[in-house]
């Protein structure tokens, strides 16, 4: 019986958290530019320009999360691993 561990597959993103994560940053992006395109004065480029930027905030706030989320996983691997390692004399990659 093995029991090294495995690694988890990636779960698939709900529809939800695909449209947090990639719709809406894109909607937010889009409405920024068509507020400055249909009105054209220089007031709503302004607030387009502050639209545009929210929109890259909500995308890299995502981004950043997903790192942070990614860093945990793989610290429990390596603590999965160590523990294996204590119980065996080896890691769980290495060929017996």
């Amino acid at each position: 019986m093995s029991t090294d561990p495995a690694p988890r597959p990636r779960r698939k993103d709900s529809p939800g958290m695909r449209f947090v994560r990639v719709w809406m940053p894109l909607l937010i992006i889009i409405s920024g530019l068509l507020l400055g395109i249909l009105v054209g004065t220089d007031a709503a480029w302004e607030g387009g320009a502050l639209l545009i930027s929210a929109g890259v905030s909500v995308w890299l706030l995502n981004l950043l999360y997903r790192v942070g989320v990614r860093g945990d996983r793989d610290r429990g691997a390596e603590e999965r691993a160590r523990e294996h390692f204590e119980r065996h004399g080896r890691w769980p990659d290495e060929k017996p």
